[in-house]
């Protein structure tokens, strides 16, 4: 599974399930806005940062998805944070979260660094243990959704779909999450088509109803007008070498950012090659 695009693009649409996780209250996500960062002449690039919008009370939250063993990933996060602080010398504080499918994959060394620890500006957690699914909130079961068995999964995905439409008030919420459900059910049974999975978790009845199809067109209209905006459309050139460094083809790469093959392929001849880094 690309864990790290699917995550990224949960704390990009629904940033409040972040906040949610590490204990905080949703709307604490109206405060911050969250992307990723190129540090500025060296090979690192922070994939995950919630970065405040007002208040210097508010602390910076550097994410870290990991699944997969890395023996140096706690070395490399200090050093990409260390190097942030000092190129961009914020005001506010910081925090660090390294989410972990589970606590075995969780190996690295941590003697040099165990006061974050302690004084938890660095946590951990671990997605496996965060409960049964049931009892979670939706935002919070979806992201438990992606290390579920297979087995378990096929039932939790048909409890969270219905969940997700009795307990989402929010229109473009609810779609955004259970288009999100579907793209993580499409990455765990690779060998079933999309329309078999919209059918077997009843996707493809939802899909037709009027409000989604409503809901659906909103949502590509507000996508169009962000596309205008210069920000936006900068954010999704700096997410090209991510996602292509995760796996994606520039096909895929330029249908998951809505943009065009030549767009991707023009932007990475600007990047430096290996050879110049």
């Amino acid at each position: 599974m690309k864990t790290d695009s699917i995550f990224y693009r949960l704390f990009q649409e629904l940033p409040g399930i972040f906040f949610e996780l590490i204990g905080n209250s949703p709307q604490t996500a109206e405060t911050y806005q969250f992307s990723s960062i190129e540090i500025k002449q060296t090979a690192f690039r922070i994939d995950g940062v919630f970065l405040p919008t007002q208040g210097e009370e508010n602390p910076i939250y550097f994410v870290e998805v990991q699944f997969q063993t890395d023996t140096e990933i706690y070395s490399r996060l200090f050093s990409e944070i260390s190097l942030y602080l000092r190129q961009n010398k914020p005001k506010n504080s910081w925090r660090g979260v390294v989410i972990y499918p589970n606590r075995s994959l969780d190996t690295a060394d941590i003697k040099n660094y165990s006061e974050f620890f302690a004084s938890q500006r660095i946590s951990r957690i671990y997605l496996n243990e965060l409960g049964e699914t049931a009892s979670l909130p939706v935002g919070i079961a979806t992201m438990k959704l992606v290390v579920d068995e297979e087995e378990t999964a096929i039932i939790a995905a048909r409890q969270l779909i219905d969940r997700t439409q009795q307990e989402i008030n929010i229109e473009p919420q609810r779609r955004q999450l259970l288009e999100l459900i579907e793209t993580i059910l499409v990455y765990k049974f690779p060998a079933m088509s999309r329309e078999e999975i919209e059918g077997m978790f009843g996707l493809s009845d939802l899909k037709k109803t009027r409000v989604y199809q409503e809901g659906k067109e909103e949502g590509k209209q507000e996508g169009k007008q962000e596309g205008k905006q210069e920000g936006a459309r900068e954010e999704k050139f700096r997410m090209i070498p991510l996602l292509l460094r995760l796996g994606l083809s520039f096909e895929e790469t330029a249908k998951e950012l809505d943009l065009s093959l030549e767009e991707i392929q023009q932007e990475m001849q600007k990047q430096p090659s290996s050879q110049d880094t």
